[in-house]
């Protein structure tokens, strides 16, 4: 009876584990499809097509593109922390450069922000992820004043808002001129110009805005993934067709 137990076990484990792959993979298909296409013009047939999936695979998991849409947005925000840093400002920084890093790599980056300022799904899920991201820089910010590493007039409330703006209108702009071949230097030159009206001077000389400072902290994220035991790709384990 133990052993039987135990089997049964393993078995549901198996299970689960083999759903969230597939889930993840009906996902990041569902991420390249809205990214190519928008909210308005993606088809769950091009999503089935491009997971290898069956249709109703996608909808055990998502019962409509509206909710494959969201499931896509949510991604965004599952993207892992980044390191702590001694200076909160840095980690504010590399916030906003491992997702400038992500979002010509991982097909769920690049979708959200795609749906974020699409206004079909705009209109149609009246969801923005905007407001997620503020948050975010947001308590980082606050954390940062804490520490004293901010200029007395900062609102972080304020500062946060600004830079998601400014951080989408730059992603715009590199995609349009170049494809977001130069999103990584546009974001640099980006920090490079707010940083000194909310830094103090003495943080301000320590901060890392280099324009590949995404890609190192990323791979620092990798690699301690890997340490850890779990997966050491971007865009998580994909598998095979199942529930």
């Amino acid at each position: 009876m133990v052993l039987f137990r135990l089997c049964a076990g393993v078995v549901v484990v198996v299970r689960q584990e083999r759903a969230l792959r597939t889930r993840r993979l009906i996902l990041e298909a569902a991420a390249s499809v809205f990214d190519e296409f928008g909210y308005e013009r993606a088809t769950i047939g091009e999503v089935v097509a491009r997971a290898g999936v069956t249709r109703g695979a996608v909808y055990f998991h998502f019962a409509s593109k509206a909710d494959l849409a969201l499931g896509v947005i949510d991604g965004q925000f599952e993207a892992e922390a980044v390191p702590e840093r001694p200076c909160k400002l840095q980690e504010f920084v590399d916030t906003g450069m491992v997702v400038t890093h992500l979002v010509p790599i991982d097909p769920l980056v690049s979708a959200g922000v795609r749906l974020s300022v699409d206004h079909a799904a705009d209109r149609r899920l009246g969801v923005d992820a905007a407001p997620g991201w503020i948050a975010r820089l947001e308590r980082l910010l606050v954390a940062a004043g804490e520490r004293g590493e901010l200029l007395p007039h900062v609102v972080p409330a304020d500062t946060a808002g600004l830079m998601t703006a400014s951080w989408v209108g730059v992603q715009l702009q590199s995609q349009r001129f170049t494809g977001r071949a130069d999103l990584a230097e546009r974001v640099a030159i980006l920090y490079r110009h707010l940083m000194p009206s909310i830094a103090v001077p003495g943080v301000l000389a320590c901060l890392d805005l280099a324009p590949d400072r995404g890609a190192r902290v990323h791979a620092e994220m990798v690699a301690a993934r890997g340490a850890a035991g779990g997966p050491a790709g971007g865009s998580g384990e994909t598998g095979g067709a199942a529930e």
